[in-house]
């Protein structure tokens, strides 16, 4: 395993080697932090998708985008293990040190080893039930689990995938989930269990920090069922480790289709009423990443006219639907599936200008009402 994770200082010197990206590194966690980030989602599970991702992460990597975001069931971890060749061969050719990298994955949902199994049902059996992994009761919709037993075992396949000693941000992926099938007491039971564990890894330098990565949770009013509270969430973090805890990021959708992170007032502000979750993060000191941020490829064409002209100098729909979610307040990083070179080369061009003025957002925002 490679030793060490991301460093304020390790992260600024990546940083100071890219002085022709404007405004593309911004503070969070205590690390400078490229505004768009890789994502790793989306494509076959096959070593032709490997070999894609292999290439777009080393050109990423050289071309100052400094956050890799992974979760353990993409493309059955397989992203994972491709992360951790280059990751590897980057830091033994001496292009990249450890500590210039954001290394970012998530567990919650059941993964398979590489490829589909020809029983699934008997391989999961054989693979986490009988070795104790998983217990009746702990699985939603068959598919997710958070119980402390679960996320260890995850984390630590996604250290032997990765090839690192410390993963810098490990996220409860998707943990409103769990609130189709259990009532929201449970939930909140099961949240701070899975906390206690994620900050026990922090103490043991398994992990840098925690956080949640969303779809709807944050997005959505509080009377559905699957809401979720950032306030309570950092209570519950409070509850296991008082103000020092390492609850430190969450991860929600936001592009030019799904803007609810800036306009539904749907997040408790202590002492401030209700607000946007990027206002209510802000005011918690709690670090934004925004996926989906082309919403799978669906906003890299055919926007409109206006899109033009509030980004001018940009020359694809894919740079301007990334430009206006790292322009907005409150979003560190704006994070974009790049399984090819060229995608990456594309996306790269959008961090070579400085982030849109306020003024510029706001007009989008004005037409649109």
């Amino acid at each position: 395993m490679i030793k060490g994770r991301a460093t304020t200082s390790g992260t600024a010197a990546y940083a100071a080697r890219f002085p022709n990206l404007p405004g593309n590194y911004r503070p969070a966690m205590d690390l400078a932090v490229s505004s768009i980030g890789i994502g790793t989602y989306l494509g076959e599970h096959d070593a032709r998708t490997d070999a894609a991702y292999s290439e777009s992460l080393r050109l990423a990597l050289s071309s100052g985008i400094n956050l890799i975001d992974t979760a353990v069931n993409y493309r059955m971890q397989r992203s994972e293990r491709v992360i951790g060749q280059v990751l590897k061969e980057s830091v033994e050719i001496g292009m990249l040190k450890r500590e210039e990298v954001v290394i970012a994955t998530k567990g919650g949902y059941v993964t398979f080893d590489g490829d589909m199994p020809p029983d699934p049902r008997t391989w999961f059996q054989e693979h986490f039930v009988r070795t104790g992994i998983v217990q009746p009761g702990d699985l939603v919709d068959g598919s997710h689990c958070m119980t402390p037993k679960w996320l260890a075992a995850m984390i630590e396949l996604s250290r032997a995938n990765l090839g690192v000693e410390t993963i810098d941000v490990y996220y409860v992926h998707n943990p409103e989930s769990q609130l189709a099938q259990i009532g929201r007491t449970d939930f909140r039971r099961r949240l701070q269990h899975a906390f206690e564990l994620l900050e026990r890894k922090t103490a043991d330098g398994v992990i840098g920090c925690y956080g949640a990565a969303t779809w709807n949770g944050f997005r959505i009013e509080s009377a559905e069922r699957a809401y979720l509270s950032l306030a309570e969430i950092i209570e519950a973090a409070e509850r296991v480790a008082g103000h020092n805890h390492h609850f430190r990021i969450i991860q929600l959708p936001y592009n030019l289709a799904m803007t609810e992170a800036f306009t539904a007032r749907n997040q408790p502000i202590p002492g401030d009423g209700l607000g946007n979750t990027l206002a209510a993060a802000e005011a918690a000191g709690i670090t934004v990443c925004a996926s989906a941020s082309l919403l799978q490829g669906r906003l890299s064409r055919r926007l409109p006219p206006l899109l033009e002209e509030a980004f001018g100098g940009l020359g694809s729909d894919a740079q301007r639907a990334v430009q206006f979610v790292r322009s907005t307040p409150g979003v560190s990083c704006a994070l974009v599936g790049m399984s090819t070179a060229a995608h990456v080369r594309d996306i790269i061009a959008t961090a070579e200008r400085p982030p849109a003025p306020f003024d510029s957002m706001m007009k989008l925002f004005q037409s649109a009402e």
